[in-house]
């Protein structure tokens, strides 16, 4: 991809809050990723912390539907979020230095697969200012069935929606006063695999349960700016309404 294409990516993020890249990456490289991911379930997955990794069903390995921080163990997967063409992308559309934070996976496992609640990544990220940006990389198809991502258009140029406590794992905070209105507002983007959704961290989105027969894999990259500073008060406060949260649960 060279400057004009991303001149014309980041002319619909600022609009919108989001881009759609289709064919980011040709399906050789969508076919080396699959094959260094299931390497790196099999062999990294079982020494990982429990915070790093999500389960639909914690007896069943088959059901693994989120990890974090998959940098710290793989030089695979270190090279594709730092020095990456995803790098250069993100300090293109944030206007700024792009500050490699994390490279994730996400699956929603046929059938089981739960919903992700409407949220705002800035909500997590707690940045002053809040410039951020998440990429999502479909490593198979991905459409209405099996949760495809959806936005709210301009959703990055409004105030932080309220966010409060969700049942989701993985994701513990979603807006608590998202309407049939703004469902009504939701553009959804189906993808095939190498296909690379950006987003700004203040814009809203969530995804469907996936009710079919197939899984829907992912991989997601965070940028922060290096102009934005975490709010390491907002994020003191944050840690410590979840630990409370968690005791509440523990004691019923």
């Amino acid at each position: 991809m060279n400057t004009t294409d991303y001149a014309s990516v980041k002319k619909a993020y600022d609009h919108d809050g989001y881009a759609f890249l289709p064919a980011f990456l040709s399906e050789e490289e969508i076919t080396r990723i699959r094959e260094e991911l299931n390497t790196f379930i099999a062999q990294q997955v079982p020494g990982m912390p429990p915070g790093y990794v999500f389960y639909e069903d914690k007896s069943d390995p088959a059901t693994l539907k989120q990890l974090q921080d998959m940098h710290r163990y793989s030089p695979f997967f270190e090279k594709m979020l730092e020095g990456s063409r995803f790098e250069e992308l993100a300090a293109v559309l944030l206007d700024d230095t792009a500050v490699p934070k994390n490279i994730e996976y996400f699956n929603k496992p046929a059938h089981i697969g739960k919903a992700t609640p409407p949220h705002q990544d800035g909500y997590y990220f707690m940045l002053k200012p809040v410039k951020a940006i998440t990429m999502w990389l479909a490593l198979e198809p991905a459409d209405e069935t099996n949760g495809c991502v959806r936005y709210i258009k301009g959703s990055h140029l409004k105030p932080m929606r309220p966010h409060g406590r969700t049942q989701t794992l993985g994701f513990s905070q979603g807006i608590t006063d998202y309407s049939e209105q703004d469902k009504t507002e939701e553009v959804f983007f189906p993808a095939k695999a190498g296909d690379l959704l950006v987003h700004d961290a203040m814009t809203i989105h969530r995804t469907d349960p996936n009710g079919s027969a197939r899984s829907r894999k992912a991989l997601g990259f965070i940028y922060f700016g290096a102009s934005a500073k975490e709010d390491l008060e907002a994020k003191a406060a944050y840690q410590q309404r979840l630990h409370e949260e968690r005791f509440e649960k523990n004691e019923k």
